[in-house]
């Protein structure tokens, strides 16, 4: 955690107080304080966004712990808004918005990514941070992409990087590769598929319709716990050869995070404005906004 506490103390005064407020999780074998981690990595993305201040925000999946969004409500300042948009898995997302004192800023928006309830040009930016990797494959993410693109004259996407220069970010890479097969045996969805080459993921938003389509790597000097899950649900897979290889390959796996940790691998960031030549402005045939969040 020291690297933790180094990117802390250079942080805003302010974010180290949000910081602060966040709860502790009780989720072993994470240590307590690994989703103010994933904070911290949000913000420090965040900050090669320019032009937040003041702006409605779009956020595609939000997901159970508000990662994401209370790195951009904070950003955003007393002005701006996020939109946070997830379809399903809200889980402590109220509780922790809650404690960051940040409630007033955000939106909670229930809905499908794939066909956004909200009106063209609803927002001046659309954002997704390390959430690529849930939309189940490339179609979806074009679908995504364009549904962004509808609402925001700006896109930005984040995502992890399937590199790795350190012992821990092959440690991490070893155990989060594991898990689409893993839960697509045991759960029955393939989720949280492989990371994508910062190329592919640049011509994905191309083929959504964004122009000027810029991509970039960013090095990220924080450990990465998202990609542990425990070896129970690998259990859970019928008992057989594949069941074996993979227990076989969650323990190899194990042994690396515990000997070297789980670094953050490089970070791909692909950022974009809408091309005039694919959009129209406003679609009547759109709903209004919709469905609310359980933070309402």
């Amino acid at each position: 955690m020291e690297r933790f506490e180094r990117q802390l103390r250079q942080a805003e005064p302010g974010f180290r107080e949000l910081i602060d407020r966040i709860p502790l999780q009780a989720t072993p074998p994470l240590p307590p304080e690994w989703l103010r981690v994933e904070m911290l990595e949000r913000s420090l993305l965040l900050r090669r966004v320019p032009d937040l201040e003041g702006r409605t925000v779009l956020e595609v999946g939000s997901g159970a712990h508000a990662i994401s969004t209370v790195p951009l409500a904070w950003r955003v300042g007393g002005a701006g808004r996020v939109v946070a948009l997830e379809r399903s898995r809200w889980g402590q997302f109220r509780p922790v918005v809650t404690a960051s004192g940040l409630l007033e800023r955000i939106r909670p928006v229930a809905g499908d990514a794939r066909r956004l309830p909200l009106r063209s040009d609803a927002a001046d930016l659309a954002v997704c941070l390390h959430g690529l990797r849930s939309l189940r494959g490339d179609e979806n993410t074009v679908r995504v992409v364009r549904e962004m693109l509808r609402i925001a004259e700006r896109v930005v996407l984040a995502e992890s990087l399937p590199i790795a220069r350190t012992d821990g970010q092959r440690a991490h890479l070893a155990m989060y590769n594991l898990r689409a097969e893993v839960f697509g045996a045991s759960l029955g969805v393939r989720d949280d598929l492989p990371y994508l080459p910062l190329d592919r993921l640049a011509s994905l938003v191309e083929r959504a319709g964004g122009a000027d389509v810029e991509a970039r790597t960013e090095e990220i000097d924080l450990p990465h716990f998202l990609g542990y899950f425990p070896r129970t649900l690998v259990e859970a897979v019928p008992r057989g050869r594949r069941r074996e290889e993979l227990l076989e390959r969650w323990d190899e796996a194990e042994a690396m995070r515990r000997r070297y940790g789980a670094d953050h691998p490089p970070v791909g960031i692909v950022s974009a404005r809408r091309s005039r030549s694919r959009f129209t402005p406003g679609d009547p045939e759109r709903p209004p906004p919709g469905a609310r969040g359980p933070a309402d």
